[in-house]
């Protein structure tokens, strides 16, 4: 065994002992200090939909699917019509549709009318009444006075089936369903039986402009309310969850950042990142937060479905979680330290 002089081996053994909790402690306080020097980045892989994602729709804007006549309907079982012939009075039938789409008619006898516009069954019509040789060119009239189906269809953010008496408008079935709640789009899709495409209407928040979109709703259409974007906040801020977007105005993130309660003291505000997906590709962009409050930097736009991701730097998420006891208790290590090394 070796044995040294008692004052020379303890002295450099206490410095060989305490000399790395000092240099912790300037790790540690480098990393509170210093939090963009570390910098981690998104690794995650980009969503793989199979439709084109953020597609913002295009409102209608022909005049005759937003405001279809009565020739434009489309017959269905059940329908109450009256079947006239121009200057022939004693042809004038009230009949239902069976439930095989037939009707039944004087002079020609069954006529398959399920699935056509009044137009059609007119022209079907007319076309047996010369193929049976009653009439040479008969104008024909198909009048639907009691629809089926006499109802609109509310889903989405609203549900709800509506009765339609007489003449009813789009904010008339609203009405009657319900109030919009706050996430709903202004942005209607309405379904219509025979028509090729859906029927897209912006109602906007102007009232003074929502009379352009306060189309006629007919018998069996549905209304399709959706959700409005938003904004997923994630990470060191006082709230997290998913921010709704004003169909009104741009958010920016200064405005996210009020919203979500402000920015949590852990957060590396050095490496705030946001994820946007544009198509099939997801997108990052790496922002200093503080400069963009402190108005440094420019104040980025967010987009529906943007991430809003603030990383926590792990020695003051550690004293955020313990508290004041933490930070004294690293304090009494170092001071401890200096004592002995002395």
């Amino acid at each position: 065994m070796n044995l040294m002089p008692y004052g020379t081996d303890m002295t450099d053994r206490s410095k060989a002992m305490h000399t790395p909790l000092a240099g912790l402690f300037v790790a540690a306080t480098v990393l509170l200090l210093c939090p963009g020097q570390l910098s981690a980045q998104f690794s995650g892989p980009a969503v793989h939909v199979p439709s084109t994602a953020n597609v913002i729709p295009v409102p209608t804007a022909d005049p005759a699917v937003l405001n279809p006549n009565q020739s434009d309907l489309v017959i269905n079982s059940g329908d109450l019509v009256q079947v006239r012939i121009f200057g022939s009075p004693d042809f004038s039938v009230p009949t239902r549709v069976s439930i095989d789409g037939t009707l039944q008619l004087p002079l020609i006898g069954v006529v398959t009318v399920k699935g056509l516009s009044v137009n059609d069954a007119e022209t079907l019509i007319a076309q047996k009444l010369i193929a049976a040789g009653m009439y040479v060119n008969p104008q024909v009239t198909v009048q639907v006075t009691e629809a089926s189906g006499q109802t609109a269809t509310v889903s989405g953010e609203m549900h709800a089936i509506v009765p339609l008496s007489g003449s009813r408008r789009l904010l008339d079935v609203l009405a009657v369903a319900g109030t919009l709640p706050v996430n709903a789009s202004h942005i209607i899709t309405v379904l219509r039986v025979g028509a090729d495409k859906p029927i897209i209407v912006d109602l906007g928040t102007d009232p003074s402009q929502s009379a352009a979109g306060n189309i006629p709703i007919v018998p069996r259409d549905t209304i399709i309310i959706s959700r409005v974007g938003v904004v997923y906040v994630v990470g060191a801020f006082a709230k997290q969850g998913a921010i709704p977007l004003d169909q009104n105005s741009p958010l920016t993130l200064m405005q996210l950042t009020a919203l979500s309660g402000g920015v949590g003291f852990e957060g590396k505000y050095d490496d705030l990142r946001i994820i946007r997906t544009v198509g099939l590709e997801r997108k990052l962009v790496k922002v200093d937060i503080k400069r963009v409050l402190l108005g440094k930097n420019p104040d980025p736009v967010l987009e529906a479905n943007d991430i809003v991701f603030l990383p926590s730097a792990p020695l003051k998420a550690a004293l955020k979680s313990n508290g004041i006891g933490t930070a004294a208790s690293i304090a009494s290590l170092f001071i401890f330290a200096l004592q002995r090394n002395n």
